[in-house]
């Protein structure tokens, strides 16, 4: 028999991520060795027990899953990384996929679709949900810079300019500046107008 598939899991809320685990672990090729509830402490699992496969939601408390999906083509290019959302958004999936993720599933397809990326993705193959793959091709581009990206997240979080600046070594200006751009862009009334576009969209 080939050895089992290692995969960590990533996953914020407790009952999701126990259901995952359980589920994975019925399949006789593949073993959770780790479970984690937020970005950080997936990123530290995956540097210390080096995974065939990370499994993540997109978004998680300390880093995303798109955040996890880049360091992880930086840090650790032989682990591949699967995210797994709620959200069917053509935007986060060019997201995942320009962050190196090589899968992109939705929680509400059956659990043997996921075991079977599992091994898929472990081969080297890409595994997008079908139907959003086909969506993606007729998406809107992202008009967003990450610095863009950046700023507007934290200001339709509620942060003021100032704490923005703090945060990200910034002038105010310069956040100012940046917000006026993303603004534009997107053709905003203001900012949290522009940061509940982009969320729609899925570019935040």
């Amino acid at each position: 028999m080939s050895p089992s598939i290692r995969v960590v899991l990533a996953e914020d809320q407790a009952m999701v991520l126990g259901a995952l685990s359980a589920l994975l672990e019925l399949e006789a090729d593949i073993s959770v060795i780790a479970t984690t509830a937020n970005g950080r402490d997936a990123a530290e699992a995956v540097a210390r027990l080096k995974p065939d496969v990370l499994v993540t939601d997109i978004e998680m408390p300390q880093m995303t899953g798109l955040e996890l999906a880049a360091t992880l083509r930086t840090n650790h290019p032989n682990v591949r990384t699967i995210i797994l959302t709620t959200f069917a958004r053509p935007g986060y999936l060019r997201r995942a996929l320009d962050a190196g993720a090589r899968g992109y599933l939705l929680k509400d397809r059956p659990a043997k679709e996921l075991a079977d990326a599992v091994r898929r993705v472990h081969r080297g193959m890409r595994v997008v949900d079908p139907a959003l793959a086909a969506e993606a091709w007729n998406a809107e581009l992202d008009p967003l810079t990450d610095r863009e990206r950046q700023i507007l997240q934290r200001a339709g979080d509620g942060r003021s300019s100032t704490e923005i600046a703090t945060e990200l070594h910034l002038s105010e200006g310069t956040v100012r500046n940046y917000l006026s751009e993303a603004i534009a862009k997107l053709g905003a009334s203001n900012r949290v107008d522009a940061a509940r576009i982009a969320r729609t969209k899925g570019w935040l």
